[in-house]
């Protein structure tokens, strides 16, 4: 038993494979970052919609296509997405057993790359067009906009029958794979890695020289084109390599903002939060001294307090509860802004009318 555990934890240390912790969290990364971003345009749009409107409604292709430039610019540049970079990971080609291991910086080969690209990008946008699909034939089935007897409804219903299956069954083989990397069986967390033919492994020593070495080299060597066609495919890159650079330190920056607002939102915090800044509890309300004119509560309940009859169009004083006529609370609300009754602050607006089934 212990030369096993003992097997176990040499082969972890060889492969050098992330806990489940990293992996989870790395995962969870840009799924705070759409979320964050989309509020932001949503705010935006609602602001002035004749300018950022536009975000608003295409905000999908718009996330796409960032994400794609994102994520193409590292996986090319440091063999790992953005999230996996900035906690330390890197992409490792499967099936390179008896090759020398690939340095971060050398990027990840066309096939892998584009790979990890459909399935970091594609496949998202995919799922994200899906569920607002779903959304909308629901909202079609509630509202019955087809009728009841049509193909369309009864495909559509079929559709929408299955696709919590569906979605089940997908969330099912994810949670399996979880589940077979922390009891050490898979060296996948997320079967999409074994689908694109990587593995995720840390960032080692020389992974990091490499990747400061290549940052130095391309600040210091820069040739100047000579044709023209070279120096627009020069200005290209350096306009892509920017925008995915000012994107990177972006998300960075914000990332750590999106963690910081989600420990200050969180509840534990928020408890502390209001400990601390709660203003003390008001007294409760100090019993009035009435005058002598001020009227007393009838003893029958149908009775209103200020006429003294059976009420007519019984309304009742939202501030304190109390019912009235309406003809004569409304007289004297208006006249004294107070309850007859408690005499708290009140207005006009607080009347309420009261119907009874007989009415």
């Amino acid at each position: 038993m212990a030369e096993h555990g003992a097997h176990i934890t040499t082969a972890s240390v060889v492969d050098d494979q992330p806990s489940i912790f990293e992996v989870v969290a790395q995962d969870s990364l840009m799924t705070a970052v759409r979320p964050a971003l989309q509020h932001v345009v949503k705010v935006l749009a609602e602001s002035n919609p004749a300018h950022y409107g536009f975000f608003w409604r295409w905000f999908d292709e718009i996330f796409a296509l960032l994400d794609l430039l994102l994520q193409q610019h590292y996986l090319s540049k440091t063999s790992a997405s953005f999230s996996e970079n900035f906690y330390g990971l890197k992409r490792i080609v499967m099936g390179d057993t008896y090759k020398p291991e690939r340095l971060a910086s050398a990027g990840l080969p066309k096939r892998q790359l584009w790979k990890s690209i459909m399935f970091l990008v594609l496949l998202p946008y995919l799922k994200v067009k899906l569920e607002k699909l779903v959304s909308s034939l629901r909202e079609e089935d509630e509202y019955s906009i087809h009728p009841p007897s049509s193909r369309w409804k009864q495909f559509y219903r079929a559709f929408l029958a299955a696709y919590p299956f569906v979605n089940m069954a997908w969330e099912g083989w994810f949670f399996v794979q979880q589940l077979r990397y922390i009891l050490g069986k898979a060296q996948h967390h997320s079967p999409l890695l074994r689908l694109a033919g990587v593995r995720l492994g840390r960032l080692t020593v020389q992974d990091l020289q490499a990747l400061e070495h290549k940052a130095a080299e391309a600040s210091i060597m820069q040739q100047p084109a000579r044709s023209v066609g070279e120096k627009i495919k020069s200005a290209l890159k350096k306009a892509l390599g920017g925008a995915a650079l000012s994107l990177s330190t972006g998300l960075s920056v914000g990332v750590f903002f999106l963690q910081f607002l989600e420990w200050w939102y969180s509840s534990e915090n928020q408890e502390t939060i209001k400990s601390l800044t709660a203003l003390p509890t008001p007294p409760p309300p100090v019993h009035l001294d009435y005058n002598s004119d001020s009227p007393l509560l009838p003893k029958m309940k149908t009775v209103c307090p200020l006429c003294r009859k059976t009420r007519v169009n019984d309304t009742v004083l939202a501030t304190s509860g109390y019912v009235f006529c309406y003809r004569c609370v409304f007289n004297y609300v208006r006249s004294h802004q107070a309850c007859p009754i408690t005499g708290y602050p009140t207005e006009v607006q607080h009347l309420i009318k009261l119907y009874s089934p007989e009415n």
